[in-house]
């Protein structure tokens, strides 16, 4: 049977840190109405602290895979997210003229610094901002 539900592609730079977090997020709160999917320019790999934190939250996303965008998949998807600035200017074109390109920007909890405290506050703070935008997306569908 053909997937029906709306495909909702999220893009990041590295698919390590945010892309991961709104996957998971997703998944955990609308997975029933939207397929979820994640991918980056380049796959630099789960970043540990995002799988830690997101574990926090109750969501697991250890089994997740760092990928790079799948032109299939970008020109299939209903909705393409961009999740930070480099992703969004450096998309590849979307040729599917029903796809919805939106971008949602969130600071990069990988460039955080300090001590480990500080830096897992940082992921934290980022992943509850994208928690909240994901809750938006499934309540008001935008």
């Amino acid at each position: 049977m053909l997937n029906t539900k709306p495909l909702v592609y999220f893009l990041c730079t590295g698919n390590s840190c945010r892309s991961q977090m709104a996957d998971g997020f997703l998944k955990e709160l609308g997975g029933e109405k939207y397929e979820v999917k994640s991918a980056g320019l380049e796959a630099h790999g789960l970043n540990p602290r995002a799988v830690q934190v997101m574990k926090e939250a109750g969501v697991d996303i250890s089994g997740n895979t760092s990928d790079v965008i799948d032109p299939e998949l970008l020109n299939r998807a209903d909705y393409v997210i961009t999740l930070c600035g480099h992703a969004d200017e450096h998309c590849p074109v979307v040729t599917n003229t029903r796809t919805a390109k939106w971008h949602w920007g969130f600071d990069d909890p990988a460039k955080a610094t300090g001590t480990e405290d500080e830096i897992l506050h940082q992921f934290r703070t980022v992943r509850d901002a994208i928690k909240s935008r994901m809750e938006r997306f499934v309540e008001d569908g935008e």
